[in-house]
């Protein structure tokens, strides 16, 4: 080989390294534009940045995607979906409302959904609740849907964006009913309160309700009272209330005091004591009518509270409070659309596993009630 094809052969190889490093680096370079570009993914779990999402009642994973791209929360729909698919959990992702981060990794982001401490907490509204906290004697305070609906949409830390209790307040005191949900049998009696945050009592249905944290306390209150007012229409309210001689408004109001008065299994009983009450007529005299207008509250009421005229007290006041006094649940809202058969005008807890007594005369009820002294049931600790 002369020196000539030496050289030749020298520059061919230096030609062919040369050609090889540059598909290296277009390599790793196309590589890390793909990570970061289309179809990438972010590292980590998070820059900090609070952001929230939805997974909607009855959509799959899938669909989910798109949204945390657009968030930001992942760098791609694709990388999430792998992610997903990866994950042999990820069917159990919950619908709900999630505090999540910008800048996660895919991986990230599915673990995260999966973690119950990322999930917001759903309202819950228990039977009875009312919308005003209750300060029971001895120092406990029942929350009222006021301030569970702003511990679901605030946390910690409420602040000028989110519904907190004075926000509802304003809200439930002066919106216009129709704009807030409420059904059409129920929109006079509610206009007519104006200005009183109560009007809207018993319009919130009894249950769990996944709500946007972000919402305000208008959106908040019309979303709870439209899904509450389609859970009563269900039952067929209208015509029930007609068959039993009230107007709808009224069998709600009848029902918050069985959820409030009836150990659980005699509501029908209870139901049934209400009505033949109000068709004597006789005074309810109940004294969760009494109680719902105090500013602490017990089971015994005395003497002095129950003579003070309010909307509510039925010991001071013909027929039915003017409003529910609580949320009732459908149990109750179906005792008073279907009522036991009975004659009973009284009845009387008499110790405390919740024995009710039931009677027709007013000697016996005597009677009974000082079985419920003796046994410390109406026992007052003021």
């Amino acid at each position: 080989m002369n020196s000539r094809q030496l050289s030749r052969q020298r520059t061919a190889s230096t030609a062919i390294i040369v050609a090889s490093i540059l598909l290296i680096v277009g390599l790793v370079a196309w590589i890390a534009v793909a990570s970061n570009g289309e179809g990438g993914d972010f590292r980590g779990d998070g820059n900090g940045e609070e952001k929230v999402v939805e997974v909607v009642e009855g959509s799959s994973v899938s669909e989910l995607g798109p949204q945390l791209e657009e968030k930001g929360v992942v760098k791609s729909n694709s990388a999430f979906q792998s992610a997903a698919m990866a994950h042999p959990d990820s069917h159990n992702i919950q619908p709900g409302f999630y505090r999540l981060e910008a800048g996660m990794s895919a991986d990230a982001a599915v673990k995260a959904l999966l973690d119950p401490a990322h999930r917001i907490t759903p309202l819950m509204v228990n039977g009875g609740t009312s919308l005003m906290d209750v300060n029971v004697v001895g120092g406990q305070t029942r929350q009222g849907i006021y301030t569970l609906i702003q511990q679901v949409s605030c946390g910690d830390k409420p602040n000028s964006e989110c519904a907190s209790v004075d926000k509802l307040q304003e809200v439930a005191k002066n919106a216009d009913p129709k704009e807030l949900g409420v059904p059409e049998w129920a929109v006079d009696s509610v206009a007519a309160r104006a200005g009183d945050p109560k009007r809207l009592e018993g319009l919130i249905a009894p249950g769990e309700y996944i709500i946007d944290p972000h919402a305000d306390a208008s959106e908040v209150l019309r979303d709870l009272i439209s899904r509450s007012a389609k859970q009563y229409a269900e039952t067929d309210i209208v015509s029930r209330a007609q068959a039993v001689g009230l107007s709808p408004y009224e069998l709600l109001i009848a029902a918050s005091l069985v959820e409030r008065e009836a150990p659980a299994g005699e509501f029908d009983k209870v139901a049934r004591v209400i009505l033949n009450r109000l068709a004597k007529p006789m005074r309810l005299e109940f004294d969760s009518t009494v109680n719902y207008d105090l500013p602490t509250v017990e089971v015994a009421t005395g003497k002095s509270d129950r003579e003070r005229p309010t909307p509510w007290n039925t010991y001071a006041k013909d027929g039915l409070p003017e409003t529910p006094i609580a949320s009732p649940s459908l149990d109750a809202i179906t005792a008073m659309e279907h009522p036991a058969e009975g004659n009973w005008l009284f009845f009387v807890t008499v110790d405390k596993n919740g024995t009710t007594v039931f009677n027709d005369t007013f000697e016996k009820h005597l009677e009974d009630t000082q079985r419920a002294y003796e046994s410390g049931i109406l026992d007052s600790q003021r």
